[in-house]
């Protein structure tokens, strides 16, 4: 991995050595700890270095069309630890590359999620590249509006406090970057956990009954291949910055959502018996519906599809 692996350097796809990335599909190439080794490596195009790409947005942006214009480092957990101040800035800035996306995240750790951002905005802004960092619809408390980029946030629960604190460091650190919030993310090809666990408990009868969905909370679903192309576009925008809100245009509950996605499953039948709660029965503390208002996304050319388009 980069920095840290003593893996020699392969060639990739094109026949010249290049990055890392964590899937087997595209451009599987480790890069070499020491600097004699990395300098036989020539970019030959616009370097794109991305955290968290082991995860279910990362996969999408590493492993898809959207970031085969460039070449990608994609350190690990393992190999780069964000908490880690003086490796985050080393490798970035050994790598110096066009732009840096800031996937990683680990929701209940919030050492990872403000620290771990810091030491990116830090890094990023030391070697000069552009930042795109990916931020949370749950900064807003709910409300019956969609909220806009002008909105004040106000997050009800302890993830989007923590986003928030990432959002204001990155804002004060590298006032060039864009903070994109986006939503629930989810997938067709590749499921994401949340559709892959709602497979697992339909088919099992003893969990099926267990399980329900809130009829009261709305979101604006985003296919991760959407995000992911939007993030890339982003990458080359210095124009950009400030927060920009970044999701589907239409509003889902939660409820609503599962039945489509076991629908796509091929589970129609047990998507008839997806139970209905609501927020109040749970009782717990969480936003009612949060929409988020893409108008200048969309302003920039930045859409994404509906979910009704994809999961019909």
């Amino acid at each position: 991995m980069a920095g840290r692996d003593s893996t020699p350097v392969a060639p990739s796809h094109s026949g010249t050595a290049g990055p890392f990335v964590p899937d087997g599909r595209r451009r599987r190439i480790r890069m070499p700890a020491s600097p004699i080794g990395r300098g036989r490596w020539r970019r030959r195009r616009r370097l794109l270095f991305v955290t968290g790409a082991s995860g279910f947005v990362g996969r999408h942006l590493v492993n898809g069309p959207a970031s085969e214009k460039w070449e990608v480092i994609a350190p690990g957990s393992r190999s780069l630890d964000l908490r880690r101040r003086d490796s985050v800035l080393g490798e970035i800035v050994d790598w110096r590359p066009d732009a840096v996306i800031h996937l990683a995240y680990r929701r209940d750790d919030r050492q990872v999620i403000v620290d771990g951002t810091r030491n990116v905005a830090e890094a990023a802004a030391a070697a000069r590249s552009r930042l795109v960092h990916v931020s949370t619809d749950l900064v807003f408390p709910g409300g019956p509006v969609a909220f806009s980029e002008h909105d004040e946030p106000h997050p009800l629960v302890d993830y989007g406090v923590d986003k928030l604190d990432a959002e204001r460091l990155v804002a004060d650190i590298a006032p060039g970057a864009v903070i994109v919030r986006t939503s629930l993310v989810y997938g067709t090809e590749r499921p994401s956990p949340p559709q892959i666990e709602l497979s697992k408990q339909l088919r099992s009868p003893a969990r099926r009954t267990a399980m329900s969905y809130f009829t009261d909370e709305y979101r604006c679903p985003v296919h991760a291949a959407d995000l992911a192309a939007a993030l890339v576009d982003l990458a080359t925008r210095r124009d950009v910055a400030g927060p920009l809100h970044v999701t589907g245009p239409e509003v889902v509950s939660r409820h609503d959502l599962a039945v489509r996605f076991a629908r796509h499953a091929g589970l129609e039948r047990q998507a008839a018996s997806i139970r209905a709660s609501t927020i109040q029965e749970s009782g717990t503390v969480r936003p009612g519906r949060i929409e988020l208002d893409v108008s200048k996304a969309e302003q920039l050319g930045i859409r994404c599809r509906p979910v009704s388009a994809v999961l019909p």
